[in-house]
């Protein structure tokens, strides 16, 4: 796959892969059952993709993720982006998780303390949460340092994820951002996605899209 790639054709892409060719990962002995679903997204990943929008022309950039898990069984998210020089870009920081109702064993609001066993402590308690496609509903905090926060939801399904904004917070000083889908997947061992957006004013279209390679091998 090029690393230009709309996220209508990597869907394509997604769907004609062979599953058969999707290296296998080994689970962390400590990986909350919850967080089961995104396991193979753990790790440290490095890649690079091609950015455009709006006719702004196309660019390559570089990139590096890391997934990891956290007790309270959400995946911890961060991304940083650079040019071909080694130029920051941007950055993302944020949450992944199942899309569940808070109960008591949860923290919070605020410094609050969670009490009591958690809701999903054994493989059957997270299959009463599959939906009726067979993945699992998802939801996503990703902020970003040039004052926009979006809140996503999505599923998961086997190795691909699928996610569009259901909100986005904006400070009255940030450029003007609406909206964005996005996808993410495991082909061949490599993590690929893309992007759409809607933003200065256009309608939602093609933003960005990479391909990256696991570094904790």
């Amino acid at each position: 796959m090029h690393p230009s790639q709309s996220l209508a054709s990597l869907h394509s892409y997604f769907t004609n892969s062979s599953r058969g060719n999707v290296k296998l990962f080994v689970l962390p002995d400590d990986l909350p059952i919850e967080l089961t679903p995104f396991a193979f997204l753990i790790g440290n990943w490095k890649g690079s993709g091609v950015v455009s929008y709006a006719g702004s022309g196309e660019s390559e950039f570089l990139q590096t993720i890391k997934f990891a898990p956290v007790a309270s069984g959400k995946l911890q998210y961060e991304s940083w982006v650079t040019d071909i020089s080694g130029k920051p870009i941007s950055s993302e920081h944020g949450y992944w998780m199942l899309s569940r109702p808070n109960d008591q064993s949860d923290a919070g609001p605020g410094l609050l303390p969670g009490s009591g066993e958690s809701a999903i402590t054994v493989r059957e308690d997270l299959e009463l949460w599959r939906n009726e496609t067979g993945g699992f509903d998802i939801e996503a905090l990703i902020i970003q340092p040039t004052g926009v926060a979006e809140l996503y939801f999505g599923q998961i399904k086997g190795a691909r994820i699928d996610i569009a904004t259901d909100a986005v917070l904006r400070s009255p000083n940030a450029k003007e951002y609406a909206s964005g889908q996005r996808m993410w997947g495991l082909v061949e061992g490599a993590l690929l996605w893309a992007w759409d957006m809607a933003a200065l004013g256009n309608p939602l279209k093609s933003h960005a899209s990479a391909r990256l390679v696991r570094q904790d091998a």
